[in-house]
């Protein structure tokens, strides 16, 4: 089975050769992520491990607005990583010059937006982020979002374009959520599911639970989840640089968390939530 991680960071280290963002130190404490840097030697090592084929990176936002990293680890593998770039939506000008610039990578596969700053959250009202929905719209841009403090936001924007192809990161949950408290998250994300152009991630599943593998008590989520959009608009992923996630759980247990423990899942069903959903989605040839 084709198995692609639709959500996986590469970071180096904050150094004066290279520095992170400011306050990228403080935002990446905050994160709980592993301390030592993710290489993509480090990263394509751990997927052999665990038996992962494919991985989108998404540059993390510690290290601010560079992506050089997961681009060019998507030119040395261009069948095994792909890359969503962040970009920052106050300077439309710079932005449209690296959409330009990216049309010639086929490697980046898209955009990805992260909402969870308050600095970013302004952008969602005040008008900011209004010109990349329009450009995301007509230049048929996959556009993954993650907006866990603005949730509603998501439902206004699937409308108001409805030819953005929108992804869910995490179905937009916030960092910390477990148990019975992902209930109205998940109802909120199955809300979007009548939406057409929406599509949802189930990453970072293994960090909602606080119970034992194989985390019994949240399946039933995201079963509402699945049921709603249907298997070929839900994506698999795992954030498994998270202490949450790690800590509980091996990289390959993420996997057999849905292949093995999934009892509502079809064999095709796993198939299309594991990896050929999101490659067709892409456009990345399986």
């Amino acid at each position: 089975m084709l198995t692609c991680d639709t959500h996986t960071h590469l970071w180096a280290p904050d150094s004066p050769e290279r520095p992170w963002a400011p306050g990228g130190a403080e935002y990446f404490r905050g994160t709980s992520h592993l301390p030592e840097p993710m290489s993509e030697e480090r990263l394509l090592g751990c997927m052999d491990e665990a038996g992962v084929t494919r991985a989108v990176i998404l540059p993390p936002p510690w290290e601010g607005y560079r992506n050089d990293l997961a681009v060019e680890a998507a030119r040395r593998h261009p069948d095994r990583i792909a890359v969503m770039p962040r970009l920052p939506l106050d300077k439309p000008d710079a932005c449209l010059a690296l959409l330009d610039q990216w049309a010639d990578e086929p490697g980046i596969k898209g955009v990805r937006l992260g909402f969870r700053g308050e600095t970013e959250r302004g952008w969602l009202t005040d008008g900011t982020a209004d010109w990349y929905w329009t450009h995301a719209e007509e230049n048929d841009i996959p556009t993954w979002v993650y907006m866990p403090n603005s949730r509603d936001k998501a439902a206004e924007i699937a409308a108001a374009y409805p030819g953005i192809r929108l992804v869910m990161d995490n179905f937009n949950t916030p960092g910390g959520t477990v148990d019975e408290d992902l209930g109205p998250i998940a109802r909120q994300a199955v809300a979007l599911a009548r939406y057409p152009n929406v599509s949802v991630k189930l990453s970072g599943m293994s960090g909602c639970s606080s119970a034992a593998y194989p985390f019994s008590n949240i399946n039933g989520y995201i079963r509402e989840i699945v049921e709603a959009f249907g298997p070929r608009r839900c994506f698999w992923g795992t954030d498994f640089t998270r202490r949450p996630i790690i800590d509980r759980c091996t990289y390959a247990e993420t996997i057999t968390h849905f292949t093995e423990h999934m009892d509502f899942l079809g064999q095709d069903d796993k198939e299309w939530i594991m990896g050929r959903a999101v490659c067709e989605y892409l456009g990345w040839d399986m």
